[in-house]
């Protein structure tokens, strides 16, 4: 008898993302609230009592959604490959290879947005908590080796990292439909970043 692949998922997993498949496609259409278990179990093909199987809530299934559909997991080897001799060329490569995943997959900034709106951020020590050990050594590594930093701490490089990169999204979202997407330059994004790493204020000489 063959011996079953080792990376086949088991039926439960198959489940399980199923319905978070589900419930992303709900509330991207009505909102968290207007979204109920019922649906989402029948948009995921499933009897009302079978999706409880997997889920004691639609809260938990949020959560699940926030752990397990963030791309971070796509992103972390790219950062890690970013390529340039300066910080300013690393860096500048890094958020290019976050935005572009990101915007890959909008959904995720729509969910983040419901998860400020709805849930005051409530979710967000359970993502800390799965992504934090894998992404942290990134900034730690950056802050021993790049000497010319004026941050030193790896937590505050990171989480001002991660700011940069969502304002920049949110204010993209916010602008796209509007007369300053228009007039906006073409190097938006490395203006973003020089202003990240250098402020608006040119360097007294």
């Amino acid at each position: 008898m063959p011996a079953k692949l080792k990376d086949t998922p088991k039926k439960g997993e198959v489940t399980r993302l199923a319905i978070e498949d589900a419930a992303i496609e709900l509330f991207m259409e009505h909102g968290y609230h207007a979204t109920s278990m019922r649906q989402i179990a029948e948009r995921a093909g499933l009897a009302l009592g079978g999706i409880y199987n997997h889920f004691k809530s639609k809260d938990e299934i949020f959560e699940a959604i926030v752990v397990d559909k963030h791309p971070y997991k796509k992103i972390l080897p790219l950062i890690q490959q970013a390529e340039g001799e300066t910080l300013e060329e690393f860096l500048g490569s890094a958020t290019r290879i976050v935005i572009h995943e990101l915007t890959s997959q909008p959904y995720y900034i729509k969910l983040m947005l419901i998860e400020i709106a709805e849930f005051n951020g409530v979710h967000g020590a359970a993502l800390i908590k799965e992504i934090a050990p894998n992404i942290l050594p990134v900034f730690e590594k950056i802050v021993k080796t790049r000497k010319e930093l004026r941050v030193t701490h790896p937590v505050i490089l990171m989480r001002s990292f991660i700011g940069m990169v969502l304002s920049y999204m949110i204010t993209e979202i916010i602008i796209s439909k509007s007369i300053l997407k228009n007039v906006m330059p073409k190097n938006t994004l490395d203006a973003y970043v020089d202003i990240y790493m250098h402020g608006i204020l040119e360097t007294q000489g």
